[in-house]
């Protein structure tokens, strides 16, 4: 599968578009950041 045709997100926090990685593939669902620094940083805002 090309990395065009994964699909995409957009993070809660940066609001930039990130593709599935294969280290998701059971989580996919419940994947809601980019990266770790947005999930720190998410819970820094509340």
């Amino acid at each position: 599968m090309k990395k065009s045709e994964l699909p995409q997100k957009y993070c809660q926090v940066c609001k930039l578009p990130f593709t599935w990685r294969k280290k998701w593939k059971s989580v996919w669902e419940e994947v809601k950041y980019c990266s770790e620094r947005c999930r720190r940083s998410s819970k820094s805002n509340k």
